[in-house]
């Protein structure tokens, strides 16, 4: 093997220096540099020698139509299916499901497969498969972490597909560095991309992740790798959100929905009325928000809980599946705009069923069920409620007005608060247009003492 360089690579933007230093002096982050090494046959780049330059147009693009996986809501990620020679990234916290949902995909593929476990036993992953009904006479097995004996099963097995779980636990000997160390991850995956691209064959590979959820090792990990998707969801609820974060071969705004059940994941296709099922009518600081995840429209109840504080100490806010952030700005704007105390209230917010509601068009919504709480007046039931708040208390529209209504009619809601600007509405739903957060409350029959 050729001579190997030492040198250190920052975290953060990849950049390289010669020596270690307490900050990168490309994107000036802290105690990010890393020790890695440079050299022939770690760059990851898996391009045929020899390639000639030709016309665009004639270009084959025969040999890159996905395969469909048999599991329809991993198609909608993906774009259709897996493209041969493709590369994907999968991560996920510890236990929310990547490894069973990675077995279902090697048992419903229409081809032999390859499943490398560098994590478990092979009997642990026999016991699973049995649990999953995931034995199928075309999925090979291999307990392995030496990235050798991996390319050797992969020459021998000739499969159609190769899963590795997990990169993080495979090592390459030649390369002197623990396993999980920047050095084998980023040496191992270029490893991995070689192969795939030279012989045509997809590979998926797991990633662990960090505490903040981002992917853990060297950023070029994500830079050589066709998809990376990120598989969601709170091990305390049976809902999981499959979300592509890069697809060299689709879209990144699809969002595949599955529910953990006894016998592994299942397809949600819908999901709306997934959320709302347990909703009880009636009852204060519930409203419903027709959200979009990607290009789906959802239905999910925001909840607020509200206690006055008995002590001196700040009152608490705490929030669920809601950015903090975001909740401290709604209650300033309530107060301050609305005239809705809350500097003497303690204010707990939650997205019901586990999902994230990052989007701004979950503000007007989050704002009405705290004041629903503080006031004890429930919203009406057949009522939804979307759109942005500003700081100057102004509700700004949203995009897809139409298609977050046209899911509330379809599960049978009549009455809608929506900005002003919105475009018209659907059939059968009447719309209240509202400028401002004390205009919504008004509409909503929360304002008042």
């Amino acid at each position: 093997m050729a001579k190997l360089r030492v040198v250190h690579r920052c975290s953060e933007c990849g950049a390289t220096h010669a020596k270690w230093t307490g900050q990168c002096n490309v994107c000036q982050s802290w105690n990010t540099l890393v020790e890695d090494v440079e050299g022939p046959g770690l760059s990851g780049v898996a391009l045929p020698i020899g390639a000639a330059a030709v016309p665009i147009s004639d270009v084959s693009i025969a040999t890159t139509s996905p395969t469909p996986t048999g599991m329809g809501e991993l198609d909608r990620v993906l774009g259709d299916g897996v493209v041969p020679g493709s590369v994907t990234l999968l991560g996920g916290e510890p236990g929310i499901g990547k490894s069973t949902l990675l077995l279902q995909l090697l048992a419903s593929w229409p081809g032999r497969t390859l499943y490398v476990s560098a994590e478990e036993s092979a009997q642990q992953v026999r016991l699973r498969a049995e649990r999953l009904g995931a034995l199928s006479p075309e999925l090979w097995l291999l307990a392995e972490t030496a990235m050798p004996h991996i390319v050797s099963a992969i020459e021998e097995v000739r499969p159609s597909l190769v899963v590795v779980d997990s990169i993080q636990t495979v090592a390459e000997p030649e390369l002197g560095s623990a396993p999980g160390s920047v050095v084998q991850v980023r040496g191992c995956a270029a490893r991995l991309v070689h192969e795939a691209k030279t012989r045509g064959l997809p590979v998926v590979m797991v990633g662990h992740v960090t505490k903040d959820g981002s992917l853990a090792g060297p950023r070029t990990l994500e830079h050589i790798v066709d998809v990376v998707l990120s598989f969601e969801g709170d091990r305390h609820h049976s809902l999981r959100l499959l979300r592509a974060v890069k697809n060299r071969y689709g879209p990144t705004t699809e969002l595949g929905l599955f529910e953990m059940v006894g016998e592994g994941l299942v397809g949600v296709p819908d999901a709306s009325r997934l959320f709302l099922t347990d909703r009880r009518a009636g009852v204060a600081g519930s409203a419903v928000l027709p959200t979009l995840q990607g290009h789906r429209p959802l239905l999910v109840e925001v909840q607020a809980l509200t206690a006055a504080t008995t002590t001196g100490a700040p009152p608490r806010r705490s929030a669920q599946g809601i950015d903090q952030g975001r909740l401290a700005l709604l209650l300033a704007v309530l107060d301050r705009r609305a005239h809705v105390t809350t500097s003497t209230t303690e204010v707990y917010a939650s997205a019901v069923g586990g999902v994230r509601l990052a989007e701004p068009g979950a503000d007007l919504a989050l704002c009405l069920a705290i004041v629903s709480a503080i006031t004890g007046r429930p919203l009406p039931a057949d009522l939804v409620v979307f759109g942005e708040v500003g700081l100057a208390g102004e509700i700004r529209q949203v995009p897809h007005a139409q298609r977050r209504l046209s899911e509330a009619a379809r599960l049978g809601f009549t009455r809608a608060i929506v900005p002003a600007n919105s475009p018209n509405g659907v059939e059968l739903i009447t719309l209240a247009r509202v400028s401002t957060v004390s205009e919504a409350l008004s509409a909503a029959g929360v304002a008042g003492p």
